[in-house]
């Protein structure tokens, strides 16, 4: 009997180990999509998803599936419209696996528009999974806040 109930602590204290470590990679590449985001870096955005990735931002009108739909939308979205900004708030996360996580939340992006300030707050959630190549976005979708 004691040795099993070493043998769970043991499980147990290795499985929370890897699920906190989970979170803060997944929370490590969600830094990086902010920084990048805020510079307008198309590159490094379309980097950070997998290229089987699940993409639907706040403008889609389909569901990208594919790296180069992923880098229109942004080329479309950052380019013509500088220089932006994006907040994430009121955010929670919840580990799905060692190797997935859910990061949800509200978040606002911003754009200068003639010299004015427009705010665009919505809804947005990532799943952020381990791949071969690291930690990369295997789902993203961000939707206008409603009325």
């Amino acid at each position: 009997m004691f040795k099993t109930v070493v043998k769970f602590a043991l499980l147990f204290a290795l499985s929370s180990n890897a699920i906190g470590g989970a979170s803060e990679d997944a929370w490590e590449v969600m830094q990086q999509w902010n920084k990048a985001f805020n510079a307008s870096d198309v590159d490094t955005l379309v980097k950070l998803h997998s290229s089987d990735a699940l993409f639907m931002g706040t403008g889609s009108k389909t569901v990208a599936t594919k790296s180069d739909d992923i880098r229109k939308y942004f080329e479309n979205a950052l380019l013509t419209d500088m220089p932006r900004g994006a907040i994430l708030s009121d955010h929670s996360t919840m580990v799905l696996s060692d190797s997935a996580v859910l990061i949800t939340g509200l978040s606002a992006s911003t754009r200068t528009r003639d010299g004015k300030v427009i705010s665009s707050p919505g809804r947005v959630s990532f799943i952020i999974a381990k791949r071969p190549e690291g930690w990369r976005i295997v789902h993203f979708h961000r939707s206008a806040m409603p009325n």
